[in-house]
């Protein structure tokens, strides 16, 4: 390629390569430290896969005294969505899941690697670029869209794989003098890479995650820099990973078709490749209970930041996250209930990899009452607070205002080993937890005390009314719970009413039931002796009185 064509294809001044390579020295790190980034395109909200994917790269680097990085990988401007960085990191640092290097929600970057921002590392890349064009290495190809779309529709009427390569690369070819022409006129290019693959050979893969893979060798003579001078995807990661020092790519299995072309790319640069790890995406059973990936269309929980807007603890999402990344996190938890999520040991050998991890509510949600369950009433309290204040700030008002009250509350039946109370799974529970302590039931409905006949629930709830003291211990009040039974003919040995139900009008249960309904609303509640202890004397008296 002649002096004259490589200024009309790069008119800019770029940067000297030897200038680059100094500029980028290899990361002084302990041996075997796993350089890992998450490199997202800021077009919108974190899809929970990514999520997934960068949690992932950051506790395999931090685990093995490496670097966790955040790339900006934004060369679609059209795509491009303000605001999307901060959105990004807002997401990860809820978690604590935070980069060594990279983007800052401030707009600066921190570490010696950077620029992390793809679009601000133009000229590197259209440095490189150039560098292939003078080996031969790439090419400027002139076809327009409505050339590649008429290619594409003779190959699939011939029955042939679809794409520019081979004879249908009708610019690879193109001689000095027809290349200058076209410059010279000011005909709109891209540049491609030369491919020296063939698609008949096959390549052997070795992913860290799907083990040895053998693969079609890479023959396409892809596109490497657009025709607003940025980069592909292909060739920007390619150049990046390269200077950033990235030892380990952590991506989705979507990705593995394009590890041949990335490794004959890697080796067209004489650069050592990174290892591949691609990861099993995480799917959902649809209505007809198939499996589908997650949509960002279909599915609310697609968004990461849905999980932090409906309160579920941070704590728990990791959790669960890691037990669909490693089939033996439940049984390390079992073993070391109070150990941080963060100590669970993850590595690439025992990443599960299977058709695709399955996302599942219910899972979830048995693992969130576990995290909440170990959790101190203080500590709940000020999660909930905490959440309140971002997305229910009412509430958030009036938890400060109860707070004596709601600690009272989240302490009932709470730090009792196995026991434990989990009825709550995430913080917008708290709420629905505490409406019959700030306000009393409306209307009892009668279905929640079928099939005893109102005349009993009138007689149960006067009789205990004249008893009950907010004084009481429990013992006590038990005591009365079953006097109340006996004097209305309920059974106060469960025994004996089983053995011999026909003799009474039910048991002592079902006394505690009506007591139960009448005070709160609900047929399930923690236990009813602390419920009445903290509504005090006059409030459940008040209760009482409904239909006593």
């Amino acid at each position: 390629m002649t002096p004259e064509i490589l200024d009309l294809l790069f008119p800019n001044e770029l940067p000297d390569i030897k200038e680059i390579v100094k500029k980028y020295p290899s990361r002084k790190l302990p041996e075997n430290a796993v350089v890992s980034r998450l490199a997202p395109s800021p077009t919108g909200y974190l899809h929970i896969g990514n999520f997934y994917q960068g949690f992932m790269a950051e506790r395999l680097a931090h685990q093995n005294r490496g670097v966790f990085f955040l790339r900006v990988e934004d060369t679609d401007q059209a795509r491009k969505v303000d605001g999307a960085v901060e959105i990004v990191l807002r997401a990860m640092g809820h978690y604590g899941i935070m980069p060594d290097e990279g983007a800052q929600i401030d707009g600066s970057e921190r570490g010696e690697y950077g620029p992390y921002t793809q679009s601000k590392r133009k000229e590197i890349y259209q440095a490189f670029a150039k560098e292939w064009v003078k080996k031969g290495l790439a090419y400027p190809c002139f076809c327009s869209s409505e050339d590649i779309d008429l290619m594409r529709k003779v190959q699939e009427k011939q029955g042939l794989r679809p794409g520019y390569y081979g004879r249908y690369a009708r610019c690879r070819d193109l001689t000095d003098e027809q290349i200058l022409e076209n410059l010279k006129a000011k005909k709109p290019f891209i540049i491609r890479m030369r491919s020296n693959g063939n698609y008949d050979n096959r390549i052997v893969v070795e992913d860290l995650l799907k083990g040895k893979l053998s693969m079609p060798d890479n023959e396409m003579d892809i596109v490497i820099i657009k025709k607003d001078g940025l980069p592909t995807y292909h060739f920007a990661h390619i150049v990046d990973d390269h200077f950033m020092g990235t030892t380990h790519v952590v991506r989705g299995e979507e990705w593995l078709s394009s590890v041949p072309l990335h490794l004959q790319m890697f080796k067209m640069m004489n650069w050592q490749a990174p290892q591949y790890a691609h990861h099993a995406l995480l799917q959902k059973m649809d209505e007809n209970g198939k499996r589908r990936k997650i949509s960002k269309r279909l599915d609310p929980e697609a968004n990461i930041e849905y999980f932090a807007q409906n309160g579920y603890p941070q704590d728990a999402v990791l959790e669960y996250l890691l037990n669909l990344m490693n089939a033996s996190f439940e049984d390390w938890r079992k073993a070391n209930p109070t150990i941080p999520v963060m100590d669970f040991p993850l590595n690439f050998k025992k990443i599960s990899n299977t058709a695709g991890a399955l996302f599942d509510f219910v899972k979830l949600h048995s693992i969130c009452r576990d995290v909440v369950a170990r959790m101190t009433a203080d500590e709940v309290f000020s999660e909930t607070l905490n959440w309140a204040k971002q997305f229910k700030p009412d509430f958030a008002k009036k938890l400060e205002s109860h707070a004596d009250m709601v600690k009272a509350v989240l302490n009932i039946e709470r730090g009792i080993g196995a026991k434990s109370r989990k009825d709550l799974s995430k913080w917008a529970d708290v709420e629905n937890e505490l409406t019959y302590y700030f306000e009393a039931p409306i209307k009892i409905e009668p279905s929640l005390l079928a099939p005893m006949v109102e005349s009993d629930i009138q007689k149960i709830a006067q009789d205990f009314a004249k008893i009950y003291s907010s004084e009481d211990d429990k013992d006590t009040w038990f005591n009365k719970v079953k006097q109340v039974a006996t004097d209305n003919g309920f059974a106060t040995n469960m025994k004996e009413y089983k053995a011999n139900p026909s003799d009474y009008k039910g048991s002592v249960a079902d006394v505690a039931k009506v007591l139960r309904v009448l005070v709160t609303g609900r047929t399930q509640t923690p236990d009813l002796y602390q419920i009445m202890k903290i509504l005090g004397q006059k409030e459940v008296l008040n209760r009482l009185s409904v239909v006593a």
